[in-house]
């Protein structure tokens, strides 16, 4: 099968023929239709995001395709059926608290390199490998479809922080990081949840406005200055209630002190759910005033990624049309072109852009 392989780190990605993966118990293969490249891509195959890859490696996190082959253990899918390939692979023999890969990605830990070693290969080839549990039906689509359902991709992981925080229909969100490519698919995902309202602070004024054009008056945005006391005081006024929920999800490159503006905006016995990357690229970390939280009781749970039943659930909200996969605008590339598509991906990363390879 043709595959685009990362040999090395630094270097292009190299178009070649590689062994089409075979089957074992527990076990599905997919024919690759659709998938998704990251707007960071090029930071983790040039090194620069340090993420746990033991080279070579078929990249790719996830992707949409249709049954190749399965397993007999699988009593629900046939082949043929169309299906989401969740890259988020747990480890079988620990239910309390699995090892972690993300298929064509990275691992966590010594054991998540266990993972990798297997189920190590992603979507960025005509065929994968994956658990069975991974393989998620999507129902009835066309080869078209599919490059626009790459989106579930980025819709899930804001959706596994507001599972993790209990958002509940009517409550007031704010999401902090919501100009960004995962943050203005929080907002969107908050709104399908059924909140009220969604507070969405940034500095890009342009995506602000385009964030109310898209879903309307439940959406306040707040220009961010900078100071910390006074954002924090906007955030809060341009809430029509308490803030019940916050959820983080900035880049690594943005200051604590602008989460810590955000995060403290939520009301007493709020929740919190921490998803972004401050301090993962040095600096200082998040620093919130024990007295707060404690006195107000308020819950912070740091989320990576999402419950294996999320992917499952989000396709039901599309499903019923509450979640709106039309909003992205995507850009498809072949897997000759797969060095092209992660270069275009670093230029087009804003929000609800989507770049596509489709081997």
């Amino acid at each position: 099968m043709k595959a685009a392989v990362l040999k090395s780190f630094g270097s292009p990605l190299v178009i070649e023929n590689a062994p089409e993966p075979v089957l074992g118990t527990g076990e599905v293969i997919v024919d690759v239709v659709a998938t998704r490249v990251l707007s960071y891509m090029n930071e983790v195959f040039d090194g620069t995001r340090n993420y746990a890859l033991d080279l070579p490696i078929i990249p790719g996190p996830g992707g949409i395709g249709r049954v190749r082959a399965i397993g007999p253990d699988a009593t629900k899918l046939g082949v043929g059926d169309w299906v989401f390939c969740d890259p988020t692979v747990r480890s079988r023999d620990d239910a309390v608290a699995p090892d972690i890969a993300l298929q064509g990605l990275t691992a966590a830990g010594p054991g998540g390199m266990r993972l990798q070693r297997h189920f190590r290969h992603g979507s960025f080839a005509e065929q994968m490998r994956l658990p069975t549990e991974n393989v998620k039906p999507l129902g009835a689509i066309t080869s078209e479809d599919a490059t626009q359902w790459c989106a579930l991709g980025t819709l899930l992981v804001p959706y596994g922080g507001f599972l993790a925080a209990n958002l509940r229909p009517g409550e007031t969100v704010l999401v902090s990081g919501a100009t960004g490519n995962f943050g203005s698919a929080a907002v969107s995902v908050a709104l399908a949840m059924g909140a009220a309202c969604v507070v969405t602070p940034g500095r890009n004024e342009t995506i602000l406005a385009d964030l109310v054009r898209r879903f309307g008056p439940r959406v306040k945005p707040v220009k961010l200055t900078g100071h910390e006391d006074d954002d924090r005081e906007a955030m809060k006024r341009a809430a029509p209630s308490p803030i019940d929920c916050v959820l983080d999800i900035m880049p690594p490159s943005v200051s604590p002190t602008v989460v810590r503006a955000a995060v403290m905006t939520v009301r007493p016995y709020g929740r919190v759910a921490l998803m972004g990357g401050v301090g993962m690229a040095g600096g200082a970390g998040l620093e919130l005033p024990y007295p707060w939280i404690m006195r107000n009781c308020i819950s912070i749970h740091g989320v990576w990624m999402y419950p294996p039943d999320a992917a499952s659930r989000l396709i039901a909200l599309v499903r019923a049309g509450l979640l709106r996969l039309e909003e992205y605008e995507a850009t498809a590339f072949d897997l000759d072109h797969a060095n092209e598509a992660v270069e275009h991906a670093v230029a087009n990363g804003g929000p609800f852009k989507l770049t596509v390879i489709r081997p």
